[in-house]
């Protein structure tokens, strides 16, 4: 199981290079490449640092290949050089056969000489010890397939979180067969910064099993005896959805555009155990009728409903304060199943709101032209918001309010370029 590791920045004391290290676990091989545009980071820092991306030769193969294992190659053709001084790679190897694991560690040794001597890729391999995991063995001791598949998941899971959990402050976790879209470490850094004084116990940047799933470094050895808890009947994907319940987070945090994808199926056995995913595929926003109002500065007749409009239209405001909405206000109350918010202009992505976030409101309120109570969705992240909206479990409640609110002056222009909204259910479409 590959997974994509970020350093704290700036980091106090950075240690030995040792703490770059970090272990995969036994999967199929797989590849995340990453690229960065230079404005989409500070540049006084490095927008991840170090990033680890992990990939393992698939079960029983002896001598992996360019062809078959391309290893960092993708990664290189998908980075600047920059970024590729800060990328560790990380192979797990977990094969019983002493002759074959010799074998592949030549193999990787040849072909990525020069990635291994700049610490670029690093070989690691483990396993539990002690007892077996509680439940982890049927009476008569003999599992079934699926339950031998989700035992050894949840060990290899279970071992990669346990060495990870000092490495760094967040810990990403892909999936098999999984690819990246481009820009995705930046994409990820800057959600996590705004998310940084935010409660939340994972973040989740894909709407697959395992892609794309964000925690804090610090909860890695919770959810790793999580894991081990369970009887190995239990799917790994369960319980990861399962964990956040445990420390107060009711529904998930879901962007709404992924930025992970699955590249093929799982195949023989496998398939049988594990389902494939299907990703989320939505049509266009279907905006359902509603008022928008604000306190902001109303300029000449560049009205407020332009920013919920479906066209080409978008509301201007200048200097807002922090405190300063713009709040639409639903006609019927709603199950609305994703929210984006645009703001600041399309192309050079001047005039975006610079702190903000983006609340849902329950109990509308007829006179006062709002709602009773606010959550939070999610903060704005380079001017935008694209998040999946989720109810807890058998609510009942539909949203009446989707409130849009500024958390820092700013001395310049506000672009509120579009709100977009979704009602209706999405397509599945499985992929590859």
């Amino acid at each position: 199981m590959p997974f994509l590791d970020f350093d704290k920045m700036p980091r106090a004391d950075p240690g030995p290079r040792s703490g770059r290290r970090c272990l995969c676990r036994r999967k199929r091989r797989k590849y995340c490449g990453n690229s960065t545009n230079s404005k989409s980071a500070p540049k006084s820092r490095a927008v991840c640092r170090p990033s680890r991306i992990c990939r393992r030769p698939p079960r029983g193969s002896s001598a992996p290949s360019t062809s078959s294992w391309p290893g960092p190659l993708p990664t290189k053709r998908a980075s600047s050089g920059p970024e590729l001084d800060r990328v560790v790679m990380l192979v797990s190897l977990s094969d019983s056969d002493p002759e074959r694991l010799s074998q592949t560690v030549a193999n990787i040794s040849a072909l990525f000489r020069t990635h291994i001597e700049a610490r670029q890729l690093l070989v690691v391999r483990g396993q539990l010890s002690g007892p077996p995991p509680p439940g982890t063995l049927r009476p008569e001791g003999r599992p079934s397939p699926c339950e031998a598949l989700f035992s050894a998941q949840k060990a290899d899971h279970a071992l990669l979180m346990n060495f990870a959990a000092n490495l760094s402050e967040y810990f990403l976790m892909l999936d098999d067969r999984v690819r990246c879209m481009p820009k995705f470490i930046s994409s990820i850094y800057w959600t996590l910064s705004a998310w940084k004084e935010l409660p939340w116990v994972t973040l989740e940047f894909s709407s697959l099993s395992f892609a794309g799933k964000v925690f804090r470094s610090s909860d890695l050895p919770r959810l790793a005896s999580f894991l081990l808890v369970f009887p190995k009947d239990t799917p790994t994907h369960l319980l990861l959805s399962e964990f956040p319940l445990l420390l107060a987070q009711n529904t998930p945090i879901r962007f709404g555009s992924s930025i992970f994808y699955h590249v093929s199926n799982r195949s023989g056995p496998e398939s049988a155990c594990f389902p494939a995913d299907k990703e989320k595929v939505f049509g266009e926003p279907d905006n359902p009728t509603a008022s928008v109002r604000t306190d902001m500065v109303v300029l000449s007749t560049n009205i407020p409903q332009y920013a919920y409009t479906l066209n080409q239209e978008s509301f201007a405001t200048l200097s807002p304060v922090r405190g300063n909405h713009l709040t639409v206000i639903l006609e019927e109350p709603q199950k609305v199943i994703r929210i984006e918010v645009l703001t600041g202009s399309d192309k050079e992505s001047k005039y975006q709101l610079q702190r903000g976030r983006v609340e849902l409101g329950f109990g509308p309120l007829e006179d006062l032209g709002g709602c009773a109570r606010y959550t939070l969705l999610g903060p704005v992240v380079e001017g935008r918001l694209d998040q999946m909206v989720s109810y807890e479990e058998d609510s009942l409640e539909a949203l009446g309010c989707i409130r849009l609110l500024v958390l820092e002056a700013q001395e310049s222009w506000l672009l509120i370029r579009q709100i977009k909204v979704w009602t209706t259910e999405y397509d599945e479409e499985e992929e590859g």
